[in-house]
């Protein structure tokens, strides 16, 4: 049995809705970092077991709580544990600045960039781009039925970066309009990105349009066993109207429509880099 104070940061994983893979993964360290100073010996080898399969749980999908786990042995040794997931925390923040910086590298003056969902591998790009002097207009998908895209508009408009907001169903009428289309990723898998639903249309338009379709991700949301066919793609109910509505909350975007995924290492290309 998981201290309540632990299984509290678990519960707050499952609740959230709008921040992804990443913000996920570093609440997941977090709770090992609790755990480690909660238990130790026999009872914390216990609970690692146990912890294992529920942080995994939170999100079958993300690779990021797959590698998390793979990260933060089994072990008695509770100064152990907290160091793991204090390095696997810092080294995720290492990660994102550094994509941040090259993916900006991308932007150049005057590109209007679309995007899809709330991802902070992507914000840190523009956060970079802008500090780095660029001037750069965005596109963002509402992103129903969570409406992650309303949250990143905040985002930029804290950070004075001029975005539009469209619904889910203009992408193909606003993608021609782009000149670079960059996303995030919940999962890499060897032939695919699996992302929020709708990314797939995204790059199906951005392939159709001749507009160069990018994933950011770290490097901990690379799989290093699946395949895209072996991924459970998560679907949580939902209801309009008093009518039960499908609702996937991933689809999966194939390599040949990437032109590259930006991590903290480089640009990654199809195949031979994954």
């Amino acid at each position: 049995m998981l201290p309540p104070e632990v299984r509290s940061i678990i519960e707050e994983m499952r609740a959230e809705q709008i921040r992804g893979a990443s913000y996920l993964a570093k609440r997941g360290a977090e709770a090992y970092v609790k755990l480690a100073q909660l238990l130790s010996g026999e009872e914390l080898r216990k609970a690692l077991k146990e912890i294992r399969r529920e942080i995994i749980g939170v999100n079958p999908t993300m690779a990021s709580l797959y590698n998390l786990v793979r990260f933060v042995p089994i072990t008695g040794d509770a100064s152990l544990v907290r160091a793991r997931a204090e390095e696997f925390i810092r080294l995720a923040e290492e990660a994102k600045r550094e994509i941040g910086n090259i993916g900006s590298e991308l932007i150049d003056d005057g590109e209007v960039i679309i995007t899809h969902s709330f991802s902070s591998t992507v914000l840190e790009i523009f956060k970079a781009a802008k500090g780095k002097g660029k001037r750069f207009r965005v596109i963002l998908t509402e992103s129903a039925p969570d409406y992650e895209g309303l949250a990143l508009a905040e985002e930029l408009e804290s950070l004075g970066i001029p975005f539009e907001i469209i619904t889910d169903a203009q992408i193909g009428l606003f993608a021609r309009k782009a000149t670079l289309a960059i996303v995030g990723a919940d999962n890499v898998t060897k032939d695919a990105v699996i992302n929020k639903a709708g990314t797939y249309l995204l790059a199906l338009t951005c392939h159709e349009q001749g507009v160069p379709f990018y994933v950011a991700a770290e490097t901990f949301k690379l799989h290093p066993e699946a395949r895209a066919e072996e991924v459970e793609l998560l679907e949580r109910p939902l209801v309009r109207g008093g009518r039960l509505v499908r609702n996937v909350l991933f689809d999966v975007t194939p390599w040949k429509y990437i032109r590259g995924i930006v991590t903290e290492l480089g640009i990654l290309v199809q195949p031979k880099d994954v």
